[in-house]
């Protein structure tokens, strides 16, 4: 046999390693692909980052090698289809802090396995039927040949994968200079330097994190977010305090999506009920849901505290400990009883902690309602509704109550249960089961709301009604531009589908109509200060009947408002008046900047505890 086939022969495992791994990230780069990047750019940084592997690995003898690769095939397998799986509903790519919340994933068992598809695991195909065969081979018939040149091998292989991707590395710097120290859009570097190279930087930087806590504050950074607070304050001219001494009833439903409100299917209203309550309050609908990681958990601590979510992970579990200066707290220091009402797990979200934190006098969770009608992950909205009724009957006036609906839940698989509402040509499908879920949450909320009318409370009631987060993840668009009769699935059209509907009503519905602000959930609580005169400290969010901005920040660096839309994802401007590219000028390349200061300094008041050293 002559020198080539030995040398081939006694590398088969590193040789199937290179090229198996190599296609399996690009395969998976596929997925994260939007058209504005292509997918061979992410050959470089994969095979650097696979060379560099492979020449760690060729320091050890046969057999100690084809295991090592053997384990990362399975390490990098399993990151991908956790990576895929993940993207699917969260449009994010998987991190540390995330896995470190994993066991929330327990109770959301059918959420999760709706999300799997059977084609995600032929990523381990060849580590269960092929690589065992190789390993096997090699291991019994390869030699340790040219062992004189070993060292200087490795250590060239070593250099290439390096140097290559410090390259990669150093553009991505160059292109975007804050992105790698703050990951703050992890699917962009994933898109730029691949899925090993985003997993090793993921938990370079959350090592570091925890490092940098222990650093003492910076004086000069706590100065310049208490100058940004001062100067995002508005004059709150425009019905400051016209709520004051009200009850606030807040109400955040689950999944609910503002292109429902007002539509139609097969001839009937899908929310018959909040559009009769839309044209009795003030709506916003230029309104947009602002979570991350934390879904659900993330929209309410933005409407309760004016802080964005954790840049990874959830802030509920990553900061339990820290001091906030939330609205529970604030309507407590003005006299107000303080309530929280979700019929769900106690634990769930750590909520049963940080509901304390916030300063809830009360939390009526899953022990506190009888369970006598289940519909996917728990309690009914009928009944968790009804049982609430009574709760606040009996709560002292002046109170702030905020409840969390359920039933509205992805996937939306219990359709028998959500009544004999027809979506015609649209049963069966995930967009018709949704549309069902979401048509019998609103009748819930209806009698709800009426009830609340016909008892009296609403004489003496502000009500804030809106949607958590999206419905329909990006992956099952096309049932929805259908239904729309959208024919372009440009970002931009599909970024304004992400609004949630607000809804505000007054007593005696003094105030109403349609508001065009651009706003988010960031802005809820400052919005709330101004209505029932609280003190207004310590919130990055502004105050939407008085806006002195009308930009929508998002988690991963994205921002909106009634001019452009910035793609963090893709590095794109768009025009929101045509939908095409705009070119980067001085002024967004500022407010660019400015996105990732606001969302820097809330990571800062996060991950340093600083809230009580902030102005009062």
């Amino acid at each position: 046999m002559d020198k080539s086939n030995v040398l081939f022969l006694n590398f088969l495992d590193v040789i199937f390693f290179i090229v198996c791994v190599t296609f399996k990230i690009l395969v998976y780069g596929k997925h994260l692909e939007t058209g504005h990047m292509k997918f061979v750019s992410l050959f470089i940084p994969t095979i650097a980052s696979v060379m560099i592997i492979v020449s760690i690995s060729l320091f050890f003898n046969t057999g100690a090698r084809s295991r090592m690769l053997y384990i990362f095939n399975i390490v990098i397998s399993s990151f991908i289809v956790s990576d895929i799986i993940y993207f699917r509903y969260f449009k994010d790519i998987i991190s540390l802090p995330v896995l470190a919340n994993g066991f929330q994933l327990g109770a959301v068992k059918s959420s999760v396995s709706s999300l799997m598809n059977i084609k995600d695991f032929l990523y381990f195909f060849d580590i269960a039927f092929i690589v065992p065969f190789i390993n096997r081979y090699v291991r019994q018939y390869g030699s340790n040949v040219f062992p004189d040149y070993k060292l200087p091998v490795v250590m060239l292989l070593l250099l290439f994968g390096v140097v290559l991707d410090f390259k990669s590395f150093y553009g991505l710097s160059r292109e975007q200079p804050r992105l790698l120290s703050t990951m703050y859009n992890k699917v962009y570097i994933t898109r730029k330097l691949g899925v090993l190279n985003y997993h090793c930087l993921d938990i370079y930087n959350s090592v570091s994190a925890n490092i940098t806590k222990l650093v003492p504050d910076s004086e000069k950074k706590i100065d310049e977010i208490n100058t940004f607070i001062d100067n995002n304050k508005s004059d709150g001219k425009s019905l400051k305090g016209s709520a004051e001494g009200k009850n606030l009833i807040m109400i955040q439903v689950e999944a609910l999506q503002e292109f429902v409100m007002g539509a139609s299917v097969n001839g009937q209203e899908i929310t018959p009920n909040l559009n009769r309550w839309a044209r009795r309050s003030e709506y916003f609908n230029n309104f947009y849901y602002q979570v991350a990681a934390g879904g659900t958990s993330d929209a309410e601590f933005m409407t309760n505290n004016s802080l964005y979510p954790a840049s990874a992970g959830s802030a509920y579990f990553l900061y339990s400990g820290n001091r906030f200066h939330a609205m529970p707290e604030n309507f407590k220091k003005k006299g107000y009883s303080t309530a929280a009402f979700h019929a769900f797990r106690e634990n769930f979200w750590n909520r049963n902690i940080m509901y304390k934190k916030f300063g809830f006098d009360t939390f009526y969770g899953e022990k506190s309602y009888r369970g006598n009608e289940i519909i996917g992950m728990g309690l009914s909205d009928r009944s968790f509704l009804n049982q609430s009724l009574i709760k606040l009957d009996s709560m002292k006036s002046p109170y702030y109550a905020f409840l969390i609906t359920l039933t509205s839940h992805f996937p939306y698989d219990q359709v028998n249960k959500y009544g004999n509402f027809d979506v015609g040509s649209l049963n069966g499908t995930f967009l018709g089961n949704y549309l069902k879920a979401i048509h019998y949450t609103d009748q819930q909320l209806g009698m709800f709301l009426d009830s609340l009318d016909e008892r009296g409370t609403l004489k003496n009631s502000v009500v804030v009604l809106y949607g958590d987060h999206y419905a329909v993840p990006k992956d099952r668009g096309n049932q929805l531009l259908k239904f729309l009769n959208i024919n372009s699935t440009s970002d931009v059209n599909w970024e304004k589908l992400q609004k949630v509907p607000l809804l505000v009503h007054f007593p005696d519905e003094s105030v109403k109509g349609v508001n065009n602000t651009y706003g988010g959930e960031m802005d809820v609580y400052p919005t709330v200060c101004n209505l029932f005169n609280l003190p207004e400290k310590d919130m990055l969010g502004k105050d939407l009947f008085n806006p002195i901005n009308q930009r929508v920040i998002f988690r991963n660096g994205s921002f909106i408002d009634k001019n452009y839309y910035y793609s963090s994802g893709d590095n794109v401007y768009y025009s929101m008046k045509t939908g095409k590219k705009a070119a980067e000028n001085d002024r967004l390349r500022k407010e660019k900047e400015n996105v990732l200061d606001q969302l820097g300094y809330s990571d800062y008041i996060l991950k340093h505890n600083v809230m009580d050293k902030l102005k009062k």
